[in-house]
């Protein structure tokens, strides 16, 4: 049964990796009338989806009784506050790294920040090794620098990209490549560190959920009121929200608690290497569907380093 959970939730992630990086980054780029969408906003709204989506799964495994699920949040989540307080630091680093993703597809296309993003799995194997004092094989290792060749044939400027600086300049290159790079650092630091927590304790995975999502939401209306407080005060909290936008915050929020679930069932650098699947589908999609994305020989010979 384990098995079967590990794969399938595996599978899931896959298919919640690859629309969301699509769907986010043509969000991003539709050309609509009227104000975009804000990021914070999203993030923030995408927070309260998961906390909603893991009460619910409380509840049905609380067979449904709402006196049960009120005791159960009570018992522990209010009346266990360090254990409670240990999810901010991960809740405030994932934050970030959801704001950061925005700001990357931004600023690069699909294909190569999918790739480019494969970097997290070398920042989750080094937080793996010192954290939670994991020992990672020869070849192992060798995999970790044939994934950082990769990403560096991925990020090595092509002719085209000189070219026509009209279409994507060197300087949101940069801007979305720091973005990527950071959020990798963060993702694997986030991602060790939460699963040190679900692994030393008792609690369910839905309610440290619950636990990552109010921080969550508390860093991100921070973040909402510090970047975008003039915007939303002028346009509102919902400004240039649409269906597509709607779909974009839905499977963000799908994404924390599919991960939730591979962390508990698989592990981190699983997680990784299953996510990296779906670089094919992206770079496919981006190619014929976005239509933003023109592969180059040394494109192709550093996605296949990496997958």
């Amino acid at each position: 049964m384990s098995a079967n959970l590990k794969y399938l939730s595996l599978g899931i992630l896959v298919f919640q990796t690859t629309s969301l990086v699509l769907t986010m980054r043509y969000s991003r780029t539709l050309k609509e009338e009227g104000p975009r969408y804000l990021s914070s906003t999203a993030v923030v709204v995408a927070e309260l989806l998961k906390i909603m989506a893991c009460i619910l799964l409380v509840y049905k495994d609380s067979k449904c009784s709402l006196r049960a699920l009120n005791r159960i949040l009570h018992d522990e989540i209010l009346n266990k506050p360090m254990e409670t307080l240990k999810l901010a630091i991960p809740s405030g680093i994932y934050t970030l790294q959801n704001n950061l993703l925005y700001v990357a597809l931004s600023n690069l296309d699909a294909a190569t920040y999918q790739v480019t993003y494969q970097l997290k799995i070398l920042t989750t194997a080094l937080f793996s090794v010192s954290m939670l004092s994991k020992k990672l094989g020869v070849y192992q290792w060798l995999s970790l620098v044939i994934l950082m060749t990769g990403v560096a044939f991925v990020q090595w400027p092509s002719d085209s990209q000189e070219l026509d600086p009209k279409e994507l300049s060197a300087g949101s290159q940069f801007v979305g490549l720091m973005a990527v790079l950071t959020a990798c650092f963060s993702s694997g630091f986030a991602g060790v560190y939460f699963e040190k927590i679900l692994k030393e304790t008792k609690q369910s995975v839905w309610i440290r959920n619950i636990q990552l999502g109010f921080f969550g939401s508390i860093f991100g209306l921070m973040g909402v009121y510090i970047y975008d407080g003039e915007l939303v005060s002028k346009n509102g909290f919902f400004q240039g929200y649409n269906r597509l936008t709607w779909i974009v915050v839905i499977l963000q929020a799908l994404g924390g608690l599919v991960i939730a679930a591979v962390i508990k069932y698989a592990d981190n650098i699983l997680k990784g290497f299953a996510t990296s699947l779906s670089i094919i589908l992206s770079t496919l999609i981006s190619y014929f569907w976005l239509q933003d994305f023109v592969p180059t020989s040394v494109f192709f010979l550093g996605a296949i380093l990496v997958i």
